[in-house]
């Protein structure tokens, strides 16, 4: 997959096969349609290549909005890239880029830029200035400009039953096997480990504190999860709080994970750790013994919970 930094950066000497979205999560129906866009490129001799946006366009046109993601467009490149596409268009997505007239869109940046001679592309999607165009305009432009359209109907779209709307909202009700089961992949929350409070030792239960960089990235509900993670080559699995710590007087949002059977010390590195399943709500304790109890059940579950699902 050739990664291009805009579309004005695309270069290749094949004409293509496009899709168009944002591809938030890269779900089950998103897979569907890449899936498509590669089998008709390779059947047409074309290469396929899918134009996506950053920002999110919400963010540059309702900056009040606050939208989170399911992926960092870094998790979001590395999804599409095992996904056998050819080209890869990360267009940046702003004020006046939005004010292109449909035709100006088609033109200068499907035609002329990317060689498109097919567009893939859902029955509901809109695009241009303020969104007036639908896939009947896109038809007539393709008469005009020398391109195929093909539309992904209603039925297959509604079929897979899945959004990035609808995932968001789970992972908010802290559903991640939910979610996981529309992303096809378990959702994950990424970044470099820094120090804490500390308090997780004085438990007994060391925990590396996860700093998700990305403000627009999606943190799901609080409360403690099982997760899993790779640790220098190695698969590893856990447990995850995310909250405030309100029984040791937190105010501030963390995300610490305890990792089973890890002694070192992984403060600076990079970590990308899988939600798996949600085991209960943070609460605040009468006592600290009370938070060590709950500790030890969620660990307990844990552990039962890893071993009927991912024992070898």
């Amino acid at each position: 997959m050739k990664e291009h930094k805009g579309a004005h950066a695309f270069s290749s000497n094949h004409h293509t096969v496009v899709t168009i979205g944002t591809f938030d999560g890269v779900h089950v129906g998103h897979q569907k349609i890449i899936e498509r866009l590669v089998n008709t490129a390779r059947a047409g001799n074309l290469e396929s290549a899918i134009l996506t946006f950053f920002p999110h366009p919400r963010m540059v046109l309702q900056k009040d909005a606050g939208i989170k993601l399911i992926n960092t467009i870094e998790e979001r490149k590395e999804i599409l890239e095992k996904s056998g596409i050819d080209h890869l268009i990360i267009h940046p997505f702003t004020q006046q880029f939005s004010r292109l007239s449909a035709r100006e869109f088609v033109r200068d940046i499907l035609v002329h830029k990317l060689k498109a001679k097919k567009i893939i592309i859902g029955y509901d999607h809109r695009f241009g200035r303020n969104r007036t165009a639908d896939i009947n305009d896109l038809r007539e432009f393709g008469k005009e400009y020398d391109f195929e359209v093909e539309e992904i109907s209603k039925q297959d779209i509604e079929d897979v039953a899945v959004s990035s709307t609808k995932i968001r909202k789970a992972l908010l009700e802290g559903e991640v096997e939910k979610a996981n089961r529309f992303l096809s992949y378990p959702f994950a929350l990424a970044g470099k480990v820094v120090s804490g409070r500390g308090l997780g030792k004085e438990f007994n239960y060391p925990t590396a504190n996860i700093n998700v960089e990305e403000a627009y990235k999606l943190i799901p509900k609080n409360g403690v999860y099982v997760v899993r993670s790779v640790i220098d080559g190695e698969p590893v699995f856990g447990m995850m709080n995310i909250g405030t710590n309100p029984t040791v007087g937190g105010t501030e949002k963390t995300i610490e994970t305890y990792f089973f059977g890890i002694d070192k010390d992984l403060y600076g590195k990079f970590l990308s750790v899988q939600l798996l399943t949600r085991i209960r709500d943070e609460k605040k304790y009468d006592s600290v013994e009370n938070l060590k109890i709950a500790m030890k059940q969620d660990e307990a579950f844990s552990k039962q919970f890893i071993k009927d699902n991912y024992a070898e």
